[in-house]
Parts: C-alpha cells; structure tokens; sequence
C-alpha cells in the first residue's frame, strides 16, 4: 500500500504546513473564526481516496463552523514524517496510521489519549480485540477502523485440474496439509506457492499465531522477551521446506514484494499466492480476460484461523487545540454505512461489528464472503505494543528469516538471532 512517491510525500507534507499556516496558530481557526482541523489521509487507491475526499466534502457541507482540509499522506514514509510535524509542532490534528506505527508515538506524548472523548457508539461497535492494538499503558491512542487478513490468491483452473481438497473457512487446510497440497500443484514450469517475502517479519509472525506461536511474551510486571517455541517453528520452518526440500515454493519470489508475484501468478507458474486481503483490486483491475481466481482462508493449526493484524488507525494530535471536535469528525467518517464506503475502497475489513454486516461485503464475488468469515479470528499482531519492535525487525529479524528462507542458515541459528540477539535490542528500550 506504499504506492505514493517520496516526491508525492513531501508535496503532502508541504501541504500540511500550507494548511496548518491558514489558521490561528493559538487556537486553531481561520480569521472567520471557523475551527480548522487537517486530515492527513494515507489513501492510495483511487476507489479510497474518493471516498475519503467525499466523506470530507459531506462533511464540510454539514458542518460550516467546523471544516476538514483533506491532507494525501503517503504509507512510504508516513512514519518519519508525522515524527518531524510532531516535533516541529505542525501534526495533523487527525491522523491517519496503522496500529503497529502508534506505539513510540503513544510512549512518547505526540497522541492524544482518546478514552474520555470515544462515543459510546463507537467504543461498542468495535471488538475488543481490536481496541487492543490501539491500547498502550491503559491508554487508547487511535481508532482501529480497517483490517486485512491474509489469504491464499489461488488459479481456479489449476486447482480444479489437481483434484486437491478446496479448503473453506469452516474446514481450511493445516499447514502439513498445505505443504502436502503445494507439492502435488507442483509440476512442469509450475510451483506450487509463491511467498513474497520482501518484508518477511509480518507475514511470519501474524501468520504463526495460527499454530500457537507467540514469541514475544509479556510477564507480570511487563517485561517482554522473546522466546521462540514450537509453535513459533511452524510457519517458517513449512516455508523453508517448501523452498529449500520440496521445490514446491518460488525461491525467486522470497526477494518480492506481493504485487512483483502477479505477472507470474497470471502466467501459471505460481499455483497460489499468500497476500493480504487488499491485493484483491489489483487482481480484479489486471488480471487477462478469462483467468479465473479464488480466495481461499491461510492454513490453520493449533490456534485455528487466527492471525496477527495490525488495523488501519485514525488519531487526534496531543497538539490538536480541538480535539472533541477532531473526534466528532472521526465519528462521522467511522459511522457504520461510511465505514462500509472506506472498506470497499480500500478492499479490508471494517472492525465496526455494524458496518461488518452489511451484505455487500457477504457476497462471494471476488471472495469477500471468505475474508468477512475469518474477521473474527483476527487479532493484534503479536508485537502490537513492544518497544523496540521496530529496531528489533530490521537489524535482527529480517535478514535472519531472509537467510534462513533461503536455506543460507539453519532453524538453530535463526533461533539464536531472533532470540538471543532480539532480547539484546528489547532489553536497551526496557531499562
């Protein structure tokens, strides 16, 4: 979802401070004395960006001492940029984010914490399990609103043609079946499976909770460490295996990103390809005439369905001078049928258990059906809240599950790095 140029990124953050320069610097209005609030929208595909411009202007239309200047953010860099606006004291007072971007965010006093201004509405309608990937030391620090889980993008004719059990959220497939299933779809300038593993920590962790995996854990006084168990092994120890000893996996796909796997998956030569939910558009807008494809649920194993999500977030500034009024307008745009709007352009799961319903995302076109019947094993992605989380997945968990992928390293050695070296880096941020 990263699709925005750097240059596009740094217009966005021009634009911020264009916007954030039209009004009083002291309480946030307009000469007029119109409250101004930014809204810095991380929406890429245009299905999303128009439904988020038109939510604003139906929103402005409706409330005239209260109006919302669209802000196009970027996911590139969204990270390092709301960092320099918050220090620079030019945030966004809403902010558009993903869960697993909040925490340093929340520690360190830039986000308002969100529980005395939450509607009842609002607070009901999402499920706790997703209020708990916005909740940091007691505190709620965004609003939880889209999710995508991970599926398997499978060639219907391929899998027609093998004669394999067709898995269904209700009888998916274990991860010893899987890996039985990619070898048999194995064959003559075919794998089985593509993984794109370009960015290979999410997929593994979130992925790995499906068969009991875990391996940051939290003690009484909250303390996290790493520890890697036998749940923890399943999901890259299938991977490695169907690169390294079936032959059934793509190796050249491991240094991929999801997009980088469709020519291949339109050609044949990949049976199935493990991406998020959201891939779907892509599939849909690019896919040649008559190539047929079906969504089908991940594997499950001792932990069922379940798997790690890190939700698409909206936040209100610790800086914004109007906050109430920040929330009222994240209210509007989370309202159940407005949620929908949001979800069907962007191609996720809204959270709200309301706007869930709606019988627009139970239709089987496009395999919607099978993505809202895995929303409620969803939960928090395991190192939703870690400080450290980031520092620990690019100097020690991405290069060593990139090797061991590979087949450049053993299961001992990948144990001993994302263990023994991850406690190291947790260790610095728990002092």
């Amino acid at each position: 979802m990263r699709a925005l140029t750097r240059a596009a990124a740094a217009a966005a953050t021009a634009l911020t401070l264009l916007l954030s320069g039209c009004a009083d610097g002291r309480d946030g209005r307009d000469p007029s004395g119109t409250i101004r609030l930014s809204f810095q929208s991380l929406a890429w595909q245009k299905e999303s960006v128009d439904a988020n411009e038109q939510l604003v202007k139906e929103w402005n239309a409706a409330h005239p001492d209260i109006q919302v200047d669209y802000v196009q953010g970027s996911w590139d860099n969204v990270h390092d940029q709301l960092l320099t606006s918050f220090e620079g004291g030019e945030a966004p007072d809403v902010i558009h984010d993903a869960s697993d971007d909040l925490a340093d965010f929340a520690y360190g006093g830039y986000l308002a914490d969100l529980r005395t201004l939450l509607p009842e509405r609002l607070t009901a309608d999402i499920p706790e399990q997703s209020w708990r990937t916005t909740t940091f030391d007691g505190g709620v620090y965004g609003v939880p609103f889209l999710q995508e889980p991970r599926v398997l993008i499978a060639n219907t004719k391929i899998l027609k043609a093998s004669g394999v059990r067709v898995p269904t959220p209700e009888r998916p497939w274990s991860w010893p079946e899987f890996r039985q299933v990619t070898k048999e779809l194995t064959g003559k300038g075919r794998y089985g499976v593509a993984w794109p593993l370009k960015e290979p920590v999410s997929v593994t962790l979130n992925l790995g909770l499906s068969a009991g995996g875990q391996l940051f854990h939290r003690d009484a006084d909250g303390k996290v460490t790493i520890r890697s168990e036998e749940g923890d092994q399943v999901v890259p120890g299938t991977i490695h295996d169907q690169v390294n000893t079936d032959r059934s996996a793509a190796r050249t796909a491991l240094g991929m990103g999801g997009s980088d796997t469709l020519p291949g998956f339109f050609g044949g030569r990949y049976a199935m390809v493990p991406l998020g939910f959201a891939y779907r558009q892509q599939i849909v807008e690019q896919a040649p005439e008559g190539f047929e494809w079906t969504v089908l649920p991940a594997p499950a194993g001792s932990g069922g369905l379940a798997q790690g999500v890190s939700p698409q977030t909206l936040s209100v500034a610790e800086d914004s001078p109007h906050k109430k009024e920040a929330m009222r307008f994240i209210d509007f745009l989370l309202r159940p049928p407005n949620m929908v709007r949001l979800a069907k352009g962007d191609w996720m799961l809204p959270t709200g258990t309301e706007a869930l319903a709606d019988p627009a995302l139970h239709t089987t076109e496009n395999g919607w059906a099978t993505g809202t019947a895995l929303a409620k094993a969803l939960r928090p992605a395991p190192a939703q809240s870690v400080r450290g989380y980031p520092e620990w997945k690019d100097k020690v968990a991405t290069p060593a599950l990139q090797e061991f992928y590979s087949g450049a390293i053993g299961t001992e050695e990948l144990r001993k790095r994302l263990v023994d070296d991850g406690n190291r880096v947790l260790a610095r941020y728990q002092r």
